[in-house]
């Protein structure tokens, strides 16, 4: 993997750049649309690909459940499985452990727990997390991490660190994929002095990028903010700095200025299945009786096929009658909402304009908008 630097804003931590897989390219900041279970929930990978995602994610814990390993190497890895040509980020699966399982024990070995699918005991352990990523033969893969559920508890996190910084040196030492990059995942909760020790750690051991994981648990948004303002720059510059779970517009504008790169999130189609429209004003629940004789889009100011086609009062209608042409329409307008709003703060960046284009959309954006 390599990454390039091709923009600096002046004003902010904000930049431009291009990471280079052996499956092609991807532009950053970058939002990597979630591929669970080898599929972006009801989009195929042309739709992705018109819709201008470059890079999307795949979760080694469920592609381990199902398919299982044994079919995956039958089928010849997951750019292949589910058709799709370009970088594919592999998650680890540590926090579907800790989102998913039932009956969880963590130790220095692994996690033991139980399958959210068919109850069967499981013990993952970090040799065996880079086994099923290499095996999917993913462009980047994640090391295997604890992710703590969000507590005051600092001694709670703080062995949560430890054990995070322990999996990610066994991770490093089993991982045997040329080409295939390994990121380590810093913890640490909000607890800064925690925060900036899991990142001298995992440095030491070295990896060819970084992710802050564990935040969108329930901590305060103003807290957050402030955690990745003292903590992403900390990570080198060289390094690709990817932020994990984290999908709102206004979570992302705040990232970007404080030098993230790398995004994803499932908000984009899990709203969109429930009739949730991300916009430029806000969110717009087409649901709503409001809408049922709107004649306007979801959003004016966008482009994309559901805006140009269809108004509000037939996405209700859809939704009311449980048409899935409903879920898949707010879906894809969501995707190009997240694809475009990027594409807009790459081009706001080069052009030095990143700070009045971030000031102008917040001001626009209702959080409490329905």
């Amino acid at each position: 993997m390599d990454f390039k630097i091709f923009k600096k804003d002046s004003n902010s931590r904000a930049r431009t750049g291009e990471v280079i897989t052996s499956h092609g390219s991807f532009a950053t900041p970058a939002f990597m649309p979630v591929g669970t279970q080898g599929t972006v929930k009801t989009f195929t990978p042309r739709e992705l690909k018109e819709l201008g995602a470059e890079i999307i994610l795949g979760n080694a814990y469920h592609l381990y459940i199902r398919p299982g390993l044994d079919i995956m190497r039958h089928l010849g890895g997951l750019h292949s499985f589910m058709g799709w040509k370009g970088p594919i980020l592999t998650d680890s699966g540590g926090y579907q452990v800790f989102s998913l399982a039932k009956l969880r024990k963590i130790t220095r070995e692994g996690a033991l727990f139980n399958s959210h699918f068919d109850g069967r005991e499981l013990f993952l352990t970090p040799e065996l997390v880079m086994e099923i990523q290499e095996t999917l033969g993913s462009d980047i893969a994640m090391v295997f991490d604890e992710c703590p559920p969000h507590t005051e508890d600092k001694s709670r996190v703080r062995k949560a660190v430890d054990l995070t910084v322990e999996w990610a040196r066994r991770s490093k030492a089993a991982h045997g994929m040329e080409t295939q990059a390994l990121f380590g995942i810093v913890q640490g909760g909000c607890f800064p002095d925690l925060r900036k020790e899991s990142v001298e750690r995992t440095l030491e051991i070295g990896f060819d990028g970084y992710a802050l994981g564990g935040f969108g648990l329930g901590e305060e948004q103003a807290k957050m903010h402030s955690i990745w303002d003292e903590i992403l720059p900390l990570i080198p510059e060289r390094h690709p700095r990817y932020l994990m779970g984290i999908g709102t517009p206004i979570d992302i504008l705040e990232a970007v200025a404080s030098g993230a790169d790398m995004f994803d999130c499932v908000n984009p189609t899990r709203y969109g299945r429930n009739g949730s429209a991300f916009t430029r004003q806000g969110m717009v629940v087409v649901r709503n009786g409001s809408y049922a004789d709107d004649p306007g889009p979801l959003d004016e100011t966008c482009g994309c096929y559901a805006c140009r086609n269809f108004s509000r009062g037939y996405l209700r209608h859809l939704f009311n009658c449980n048409e899935i042409l409903g879920p898949r329409l707010v879906s894809i307008h969501n995707l190009y909402f997240f694809l475009d709003l990027m594409r807009q703060i790459r081009e706001v960046i080069g052009a030095g304009n990143f700070p009045a284009f971030k000031k102008s959309f917040e001001s626009q954006y209702d959080d409490d908008r329905r």
